[in-house]
């Protein structure tokens, strides 16, 4: 038996017809950097996010290294975000000279305990980076209230939930900037590294794109420090065949959600859909005290599983000097207790019941 996170190789045979065709279209073309696909790309995810602006860049890191250097973000500024994440949710926060500021998360949706930012808030908060973890939304009215409120920028880490939406928006466009990423593994995912970055302000969709090329408006002349962040013509190809089909992909692997709910109810805490948004499960991820127990008897079966994250970034080596002293309790008993199971547009429901099976057995 072999049931894999992610089945990379069957999304891969149900493409290459679209995919090889048009690939090889564009090495003949020869126009490798900022090529047709990659402004067809542009136009054709702004217009999916439902934004005017959409600026490719070559991974979700860079995506939101730009934009945090968008809203002029240094030394002295502090950004409240959330220690349940992946490390270049802050690492491009420090990047810039800033300090993250830690919130504990909810115990059921494992975003932003909303009761918590605004007491995080001080005279040096400068933006709100929530994450919208493992596909679900976070709440964002009331993030954006107190950001009017406070005067600061919300921009949105959607790196795991493109697709999703809340309030009638897409994830990402309901900030002042959404970032996402399309490593191999998101929702919408490339054949190796991309990013996006999405707004509807003109002013900042300028500086964005500025920044991500070397700081230049006019070639050859740069009015600041920038970077050389591209996604390249061939994966955009790529994505521009994959985003036709992220609605259905999505579904499905909503349909398989539902499915793991309803046969692992009771025996495990199954993810909670907190009915504000359109969770796209980029990870279907559960709660069990005998997490390891349930971790060896999958792996011992030959079907994959995973621990995000197993060291919340405030206990992380790199903070050990600033953030020592914070106790975040709900994310570190989260971090203990939490397994990610298979979920794919691929997998398959006899799989499906094969992992239940496994887990159920595993806790008799």
């Amino acid at each position: 038996m072999n049931i894999p996170m992610l089945d990379l190789k069957a999304e891969y045979a149900l493409l290459k017809d679209e995919i090889e065709p048009a690939v090889c279209a564009a090495l003949a073309a020869c126009q490798y950097i900022g090529g047709p696909n990659v402004k067809a790309f542009e136009a054709e995810a702004a217009a999916y996010a439902g934004v005017k602006h959409a600026i490719s860049c070559a991974s979700g890191t860079d995506a939101l290294l730009i934009a945090l250097r968008a809203i002029g973000l240094g030394p002295g500024d502090e950004v409240i975000t959330t220690p349940f994440t992946f490390v270049a949710t802050v690492s491009t926060v420090l990047m810039c000279g800033a300090k993250p500021v830690f919130v504990d998360i909810d115990p059921r949706s494992f975003n932003l305990d909303l009761n918590q930012v605004e007491a995080a808030i001080t005279p040096a908060t400068r933006a709100i980076v929530p994450v919208h973890l493992f596909g679900q939304p976070v709440q964002l009215a009331p993030l954006k209230a107190l950001c009017e409120k406070h005067g600061l920028r919300l921009i949105e880490d959607a790196a795991q939930s493109f697709g999703a939406d809340y309030a009638g928006r897409k994830s990402g466009a309901y900030g002042d900037i959404g970032c996402t990423s399309f490593y191999p593994s998101k929702n919408l995912s490339a054949f190796g590294d991309g990013g996006l970055i999405i707004t509807d302000n003109d002013a900042l969709a300028a500086e964005l794109r500025v920044l991500a090329s070397h700081g230049s408006r006019v070639r050859y002349h740069h009015h600041v420090l920038g970077y050389n962040s591209r996604l390249d013509e061939i994966q955009a190809v790529i994505l521009r065949a994959k985003l036709k089909r992220l609605d259905a992909f999505n579904n499905r692997r909503i349909a398989i959600a539902d499915s793991y709910n309803r046969q692992l109810a009771g025996v495990v805490e199954t993810p909670f859909a907190d009915g504000y948004g359109h969770h796209v499960y980029h990870q279907y991820t559960i709660l069990s005290g005998r997490r390891d127990a349930i971790q060896k008897a999958l792996t011992d079966a030959g079907i994959a599983c995973a621990v995000y994250y197993p060291v919340p970034l405030h206990r992380q080596e790199m903070f050990a000097a600033t953030h020592g002293d914070v106790k975040l309790p709900v994310t570190e008993r989260t971090a203990q207790r939490c397994l990610s199971l298979p979920i794919s547009p691929m997998l398959q429901d006899a799989q499906v019941e094969t992992v239940c099976d496994v887990i159920r057995n595993a806790l008799k």
